[in-house]
């Protein structure tokens, strides 16, 4: 068959036409920027057809997210609730670490003030007689603790250690109804002996007359008596005043500052004149030893 119209540019000139003012567009474009209005309006007018292209895929994944199986939306939801309690619980475990740190920094911070040797123990098991007050480190003889060493906890004493084996000691609290603590008024000066109850939030002072200087609210700390404790250390605060007329004695009666309760690491401290570790007083002379506690 023979073409119609035979006259004209052969095809090779039309398409060398064509590259020169393909090429002669695209320098001017980005060049000069002319063409830019001219894009801007041809993107305007096939933006109709990119849409209608684009219709099946957006209409597939909305079918998908419409008509998504009960079994996958119950599994996603059992994996979000797993990492959830993942989650929480790591973040239970900062706190604890974050506690634990702050207890630690507490300790350390005693023991620059305190000046003398220390040693931080952590408690290892606590005596389930209601009755005694009695804890068990895990520091021992191989640290080089001895019987009657001074414990500390962070604010204030804790105690002092009544028995020692190779690897843990015992630690008598200052609440135990059979211990004595030589202790002074911070405010005046006054000098009496804090001696335990048995329970692990009251000392009683049962040495002050009724006409004693000391009032709620004083401050209690050790009075350096005896040389086991350091002097100056915090012991307890007064909480309540009784004076019976008749009688010698006032019935006073004071909170430890130490977190008896919550203590989880101790302060174990050798005094400028640590006492003869073969003495059989385990305290400052008012208690007498007792046997440690089992370990859970």
């Amino acid at each position: 068959m023979k073409p119609i119209f035979t006259q004209g540019p052969s095809i090779s000139i039309r398409v060398l036409l064509a590259v020169v003012l393909s090429l002669a567009l695209m320098i001017v474009d980005h060049r000069q920027h002319h063409l830019e209005s001219v894009r801007s309006i041809l993107s305007t007018l096939t933006y109709p057809l990119q849409f209608v292209a684009n219709l099946p895929i957006a209409a597939g994944y909305w079918v998908s997210e419409t008509f998504a199986t009960r079994t996958r939306l119950q599994e996603e939801n059992r994996e979000l609730h797993r990492e959830n309690l993942l989650l929480q619980g790591r973040q239970q475990k900062l706190a604890a670490l974050e506690a634990e740190n702050m207890r630690l920094r507490d300790l350390l911070d005693s023991s620059f003030k305190l000046g003398d040797r220390v040693l931080i123990a952590e408690l290892i098991a606590v005596d389930m007689d209601p009755y005694r007050q009695l804890v068990l480190l895990n520091k021992g003889s191989s640290s080089g603790i001895y019987k009657g060493q001074p414990v500390l906890h962070a604010n204030a004493v804790m105690g002092q250690v009544v028995h020692v084996n190779r690897f843990t000691a015992s630690v008598l609290m200052i609440t135990d109804a059979s211990h004595a603590l030589p202790i002074q008024v911070n405010r005046n000066g006054l000098r009496t002996v804090a001696i335990g109850t048995g329970r692990i939030n009251e000392l009683e002072l049962p040495n002050l007359p009724n006409n004693a200087d000391i009032e709620v609210g004083d401050l209690l700390v050790t009075s350096g008596l005896g040389g086991r404790f350091p002097s100056g250390y915090p012991v307890a605060t007064v909480t309540s005043i009784r004076r019976e007329p008749g009688e010698p004695f006032a019935l006073i009666k004071a909170q430890p500052s130490a977190h008896l309760e919550r203590a989880r690491e101790a302060l174990l401290v050798w005094t400028l004149t640590p006492p003869d570790r073969d003495d059989s007083d385990a305290n400052s002379g008012q208690s007498a030893e007792q046997p440690p506690p089992e370990e859970p």
